[in-house]
């Protein structure tokens, strides 16, 4: 795959409407305090017992806002109907824990968030530890991690340990042991969040990602403090061609609510959209596509990938798993792919106790956000060009050309010339720039000298 970069030229067009917050086309570089600073978000937030609802959830929010502070808080109601799902009760949990009849601790919440199955239902009862094995979860293949267990539409109870705790367990079936899950499961309130950027324009990109997983740094953690980071980045902008809107939701039942609630105003304009997830690790990026497959989102994030890190993975819409499925389910379409390094389900900590602060990094972190922005800067200016004159323009005259025949031509006049060639006004800056084999942040400073110079237009 692609990959160079060209350095910048001197004219960069005033008619970009981000130009003030870049350097040559490209995003202004990234402060070496990113990636430590969503590294410490995710450590902060790391203990929190988030689920679909509750206080960890709405605390999540909370530090989110502190960061973010025109983001904008919703709620609805348990029952509320999202399409053909339906919000569930609140579930209030405080601790969770077995303990023998010496008052010995085996099982304790207070030990990692992971070890309660999620929303389980309350219970405070004396068993055998072979009565309690059949609400026991674990991985044989990974002894000694702890899953990560839910059950939100059905009540159950029960604990998730690692299998070698299990097997020490099960060398005394007929111990006595109290099972206690203090919790509540009633009618309450789903949270979720998001932001509205204004641009120029009231075309729409969409960044969403979730905030329900309980201490998971990977999978949970990485997807909120990218788009954290991305989200204030892009308002301190000076100037905004597109609109932006950031979504801070539980995943699944949170994508539908929203969907739900601004399903109108999201066909109509939103051009663009990402799920941000698993987006933290130092493996390899990947890119799992939208049901359509050709959308600008897809294109975007395959050309920033390309010729940003060069090899990435790239997944069809068929291996789909977190709210690209919502947003571009049928009669629903938007145009979102996801972005991802490691693609959920498939890295081995994946819904483990393994996901935990180590598994990223400062530098992952600041590598993912440093994609965002690209992405983000191609959106910005990805309209149709078209040239202004019939055949070749004469570029010399114009300072554009060597005044002296000498049969070598530079790099960036062979880029005025390529650009010329193909700005009929049937492609954007995406299909332009793969026409030409570069990468289209690396044209933009071109681009605009021709259009300081009168030789090239936007097209409406």
């Amino acid at each position: 795959m692609s990959g160079g970069h060209e350095a910048p030229e001197g004219n960069v067009s005033t008619t970009q409407p981000w130009a003030a917050a870049t350097a040559g086309g490209r995003p202004a570089g990234p402060s070496p305090h990113d990636g430590d600073l969503m590294y410490t978000w995710a450590t902060e937030l790391f203990p929190l017992h988030r689920s679909l609802t509750g206080p960890g959830l709405r605390a999540t929010l909370d530090y989110l806002g502190e960061r973010l502070p025109a983001m904008r808080r919703h709620r609805v109601a348990s029952g509320t109907r999202a399409f053909d799902w339906i919000v569930p009760d609140e579930w209030q949990f405080r601790r969770a824990y077995v303990e023998d009849e010496a008052g010995e601790r085996l099982i304790d919440s207070a030990w990692h968030n992971l070890h309660v199955v999620g929303y389980a239902e309350p219970i405070d009862t004396w068993m055998t530890i072979a009565e309690l094995d059949a609400h026991l979860h674990s991985i044989p293949e990974q002894p000694n991690w702890v899953p990560y267990v839910t059950s939100y539409y059905q009540r159950r109870w029960g604990f998730c340990i690692t299998h070698a705790q299990r097997e020490r367990l099960r060398r005394d079936p007929q111990r006595r042991v109290r099972v206690v899950i203090d919790a509540t499961l009633e009618a309450g309130f789903l949270d979720y969040a998001d932001l509205v950027v204004p641009g120029e324009s009231g075309d729409e990109v969409l960044f969403s990602t979730y905030v329900c997983h309980p201490s998971m740094a990977n999978n949970e953690l990485s997807g909120p403090v990218v788009q954290a980071a991305l989200a204030r980045w892009v308002h301190s902008l000076a100037n905004r061609r597109l609109t932006y809107r950031f979504v801070f939701a539980p995943e699944t039942i949170g994508s539908l609510v929203y969907l739900s609630e601004h399903l109108v105003h999201l066909k109509a304009n939103v051009r663009a959209g990402f799920v941000l997830t698993c987006i933290g690790d130092e493996r390899a990026f990947s890119v799992l596509a939208s049901r359509r497959g050709n959308t600008l989102a897809d294109r975007a994030a395959r050309h920033v990938l390309e010729h940003r890190v060069g090899q990435y993975q790239a997944y069809s819409f068929l291996e789909r798993g977190s709210d690209e499925r919502q947003y571009c389910a049928p009669g629903i379409d938007l145009p979102v792919c996801s972005l991802m390094r490691s693609k959920h389900s498939v890295y081995p900590e994946y819904h483990t106790s393994a996901d935990d602060l180590s598994l990223i990094s400062p530098a992952s972190l600041g590598g993912s956000l440093d994609v965002c922005r690209d992405i983000v800067a191609v959106l910005e200016s990805n309209v149709r060009y078209r040239t202004t004159t019939l055949g070749e323009p004469q570029l010399g005259r114009r300072g554009l050309y060597p005044s002296v025949s000498s049969g070598e031509i530079d790099v960036r006049t062979t880029r005025y010339r390529d650009i010329l060639a193909y700005a009929d006004g049937s492609l954007d800056l995406i299909g332009l720039a793969e026409s030409i084999d570069a990468y289209a942040l690396d044209l933009v400073p071109a681009i605009g000298t021709l259009r300081q110079q009168g030789l090239l237009v936007a097209e409406p």
